[in-house]
């Protein structure tokens, strides 16, 4: 038996080299693309009359003209500290920056996350053991996943927006401007999750344990959500690590297609300006979601199958 201080440790460890090496990463990607931080700096384009005087001053005040290596260990210095620095394009902490936005994507994503595994569990457990349901439903969640986010983003814009005028268009306000953005992230999710809950539930199904349960006057309903749902979380629990973490990512597409204000715009100005402090500063913040959502779902793993809590951490 691994006690539970010991399995904490070892995943807060963990979760340290994951946000180390992201940062890292992120930091020598910048530095290999061409291109003067110092010119951004300086509220300039690349063909710009900047002086070389003030692109000087600029550089040595920044320590642009340091070895990389030098660059680095300042750059991990102050990361360890908590300073994540100002941002060279809006000349603002980066703490401020990523607060500033850090609203609209966490509504976003928490909204999309919750309407895709209510919706997975709802397809699962209708269709479970009925194999005309199961052949409908499963060819159009085999669709919703292969279909990119943000094409579904605008064919909902075109049905919904633009010719039935049900939601707005564009922006934040309200929370009609979150139903089609939420929809548009949450099919995808729900399309992967119900295919494997559904297999779940149905090998629970087959056992004998349910069985046993029907000879006891239990329903269908009841025999699906209190006993053989159990069984079907496990899988689904790996794949949600993985589908919360591509949602980061889609969250991206969405804040553009639907012009939402959000991090995920913030990065992507930050890379196209080179802005490498707010680059790593939201590389860093959804690092540390990704580590905390798989670290709770291994925490899970744990509640949901006692036998975990004897092997290895």
């Amino acid at each position: 038996m691994i006690s539970p201080l010991r399995w904490w440790l070892r995943r807060a460890g963990l979760g340290a080299v994951v946000l180390w090496g992201a940062a890292t990463l992120s930091f020598l990607g910048l530095h290999l693309v061409k291109g003067d931080p110092a010119r951004v700096i300086a509220g300039t384009g690349v063909l710009s009359g900047a002086s070389p005087q003030l692109l000087a001053r600029i550089s040595k005040e920044y320590g642009f003209d340091q070895p990389l290596i030098v660059q680095y260990g300042r750059f991990l210095g102050r990361l360890v500290t908590g300073d994540l620095g100002t941002s060279y394009q809006r000349n603002q902490p980066v703490s401020t920056v990523i607060a500033e936005q850090l609203g609209p994507t966490v509504s976003l994503a928490a909204g999309a996350a919750v309407l895709g595994f209510g919706l997975a569990l709802a397809l699962a457990v209708s269709t479970a053991g009925r194999p005309r349901a199961r052949a409908i439903f499963s060819t159009l969640e085999l669709a919703l996943v292969s279909t990119p986010g943000f094409w579904i983003g605008m064919l909902l814009l075109t049905v919904f927006s633009f010719r039935l005028h049900w939601f707005p268009v564009l922006g934040n306000d309200g929370i009609g401007a979150l139903i089609l953005p939420w929809v548009t992230l949450a099919l995808p999710i729900a399309g992967t999750l119900a295919l494997v809950m559904r297999d779940g539930l149905e090998r629970a199904l087959d056992e004998p344990f349910a069985l046993t349960v029907r000879a006891r006057g239990a329903t269908a309903t009841k025999l699906r959500l209190r006993h053989a749902l159990r069984h079907a979380l496990l899988p689904v629990l790996t794949l949600s690590g993985w589908t919360l973490g591509t949602l980061l990512g889609g969250v991206v597409v969405v804040e553009t297609v639907f012009a939402r204000g959000g991090i995920g715009q913030v990065a992507v100005t930050a890379v196209t300006g080179r802005d490498l402090p707010v680059v790593t500063g939201v590389v860093l913040v959804a690092t540390t979601a990704f580590v905390v959502i798989n670290t709770g779902l291994d925490a899970l793993y744990r509640v949901v199958d006692p036998r975990l809590r004897e092997g290895p951490a």
